[in-house]
């Protein structure tokens, strides 16, 4: 493979910025730019050390430098690598990284490091999915859940159920060439008991993916009332800065407000919404409509009342829009006489959640993340032991698994022909597979390393 070359760290100015070579020509092209203090053989240079010196073009100085040498197979990608540490900036580490291409270096793709990485067997397609979900984590454990996928927590259990289904496939084998030494019965309880242990390990992983789902995508939770309710109060309170315009004018705000606040470790995207009412002006209309469809998506509903003022018909008609949706309702404005409480009997039909705050005065919104964390019992999601998918394509694959494993039940129970069973059992291994990358096209390996970003 080529020697590609890239931008490790992120655009701007920085104390330190890094460009990271890999590749087979890695060491001939560092030679060729980097004038060291104690000049040294390469073969000489052991992997894992830092030599200080310059970065040289036409024996002028471009920048005072470290580079890192870590040689095959001994290093991230398993091929020869260098990293230089320059200062941070811009220019600086585009011409360095003008004289890397200039000397026979090309430019590395979206994710080709951690491609290589996995190419090269280093890792799984597992935990090289692991480092993108690292990068983006929006909360600490969503890193954490990321960190404990790259130890390879996830690939131990696949590789463990594969071992069940194997262990069971040579007997299988061992009994078509010899069915001399074993019976039919003894034959079907071996995968019977096998098939129910591997349909409850890749159930639990399946199930997992509610909790997993939150820890990687956060709680989606739209902020809806009708106009001066005090959805941007609130927004800007539990923010605690103003986000959100905030006037006694209604229809203030006429787009979605989106921001991620921590609850628990646990992000929650919390979407501000138009005030929902009768508007004949069209750009609110559409504002409205945003928020309409904004409810309809979102995992949970923050419904905001105006308790100083009785339900009125706009009121009404957010109660009937939240109905049978997972939705808490904040009784607003407490600091000011009351008119609505929460024994009213139209809001305690739609949910008994109903908390009293003032987004004003911050009264109340402790109340508000305790009830969020019962309702999706954050608390309850255990990092330490527990193996959690957060991925959307391990999900789809798991559930074609199971699919695969009630196949094989409902053939057994049946007395289909053992040829037939096996079929289905090899379908869950190849399933499998294709979590850990074993068997999976060039086309989902691309698509997966597209979304990396420069120099990873």
């Amino acid at each position: 493979m080529s020697t590609i070359v890239s931008i490790a760290t992120a655009p701007g100015i920085g104390g330190i910025g890094i460009i990271r070579m890999s590749g087979e020509d890695t060491f001939k092209i560092v030679n060729k730019l980097f004038k060291p203090i104690n000049n040294q053989n390469i073969e000489e240079i052991k992997g894992y050390r830092i030599k200080y010196g310059y970065i040289v073009e036409n024996d002028e100085i471009v920048d005072e430098v470290l580079v890192s040498y870590f040689k095959a197979p001994k290093s991230y990608t398993k091929e020869n690598m260098c990293e230089i540490n320059t200062h941070g900036g811009n220019v600086i580490m585009r011409k360095i990284l003008e004289l890397c291409l200039k000397n026979g270096a090309e430019l590395a793709e979206p994710g080709e490091f951690t491609k290589r990485a996995f190419l090269n067997g280093r890792i799984d397609l597992t935990q090289a999915e692991s480092v993108i979900d690292i990068i983006n984590a929006k909360s600490e454990k969503e890193a954490k859940s990321g960190i404990k996928q790259l130890e390879g927590q996830l690939s131990k259990e696949i590789k463990e159920i594969k071992q069940l289904i194997l262990d069971v496939l040579v007997n299988i084998e061992v009994s078509i060439d010899y069915p001399e030494y074993d019976t039919p019965e003894v034959q079907e309880n071996e995968i019977s008991n096998m098939l129910e242990k591997v349909g409850e390990r890749l159930l639990n992983l399946e199930n997992s993916f509610n909790n997993g789902k939150i820890i990687k995508d956060g709680i989606k939770t739209a902020i809806i009332g009708k106009p001066n309710a005090g959805k941007s109060s609130l927004l800007n309170c539990i923010l605690n800065e103003d986000r959100a315009i905030v006037t006694d004018f209604a229809g203030t705000t006429r787009d979605t407000i989106e921001e991620f606040i921590n609850i628990n470790g646990i992000p929650l995207k919390l979407i501000d919404t138009a005030g929902i009412r009768d508007s004949n002006d069209e750009v609110e209309k559409i504002g409205i409509n945003k928020s309409i469809k904004e409810a309809n998506d979102a995992d949970l509903i923050i419904a905001i009342f105006d308790a100083s003022k009785p339900l009125s018909r706009e009121d009404l008609e957010i109660l009937k829009l939240i109905k049978d949706k997972k939705v808490i309702i904040l009784l607003n404005k407490t600091d000011l006489p009351q008119k609505i409480d929460q024994n009213d009997e139209k809001l305690r039909d739609i949910t008994k959640n109903i908390i009293k705050i003032s987004a004003l005065n911050k009264k109340g919104i402790e109340d508000l993340y305790t009830k969020i964390s019962e309702m999706f019992n954050l608390n309850e999601i255990n990092l330490n032991d527990d193996i959690l998918i957060t991925n959307i394509r391990h999900k789809k694959i798991i559930s074609n698994a199971l699919e695969n494993v009630n196949k094989a039940k409902d053939a057994l129970k049946i007395n289909m022909p053992i040829d037939i069973i096996t079929i289905y059992i090899k379908d869950i291994l190849e399933d499998l597979g294709q979590i850990t990358g074993e068997v999976v096209s060039e086309d989902i390996i691309n698509e997966i390393f597209s979304k990396f970003c420069l120099g990873k």
